[in-house]
């Protein structure tokens, strides 16, 4: 089947798509959007989590088909997300542009705000506020599950700029790390939730 969404801000279309590929599978796989990762495929870790019309879903639990025609974000699209938020604008900067296929499309989104190196590559976007208070509070060690714990922080935030350490716990609460003991992870949405609230995103 063809599958045809919008991811972070633009419109793509996937060809030959089978009834029972992930969205997960979708977006690493035929989109090139490796930044939600492929751990337990059972919804448990959250290290896929995306926005799914804004609500955090586990991207491996969504069937690619329960996508069409709605709006996707992975934490590739947090940097436009994020600028578009703080200008007051739409943050779907290409929902008007015609979709293409994949194989003809050049993807607008890269894998991840590294070249592969570690170093940032020229033209990359800025690092959205969150992201830019993980790394400020030391919240990342391996990685694997950031980029769940970005996007479920992020969505909390633009939702309640002044969580409470019991909104942080439960809106965090469906994604698992082994590394950090979660303080410094709580410690970084504190600090993003309170620099939105100050209006110093």
């Amino acid at each position: 089947m063809r599958l045809s969404c919008t991811v972070n801000g633009r419109r793509r279309v996937a060809d030959d798509v089978w009834e029972g590929e992930s969205l997960l599978y979708v977006l690493r796989e035929r989109l090139g959007l490796p930044g939600s990762k492929n751990a337990c495929e059972q919804g448990e870790c959250g290290s896929c989590t995306v926005r799914l019309d804004g609500v955090p879903v586990c991207a491996c639990l969504v069937a690619a088909g329960q996508a069409e025609g709605r709006e996707v974000t992975t934490v590739e699209g947090l940097p436009a997300l994020a600028a578009a938020r703080a200008a007051g604008a739409d943050p779907r900067p290409g929902a008007g542009e015609a979709a293409e296929p994949m194989e003809h499309a050049e993807s607008m989104e890269h894998a991840g705000p590294t070249d592969g190196a570690g170093a940032r590559r020229e033209g990359d976007p800025p690092l959205a506020p969150v992201q830019r208070a993980f790394i400020e509070a030391g919240a990342v060690q391996c990685g694997f599950c950031t980029p769940g714990l970005l996007v479920a922080a992020d969505e909390l935030i633009e939702r309640n700029p002044g969580p409470t350490d019991a909104d942080i716990r439960e809106a965090l609460a469906g994604n698992l790390c082994r590394c950090t003991g979660y303080e410094k992870i709580l410690d970084a949405v504190r600090l993003a939730a309170g620099r939105a609230a100050a209006g110093q995103e």
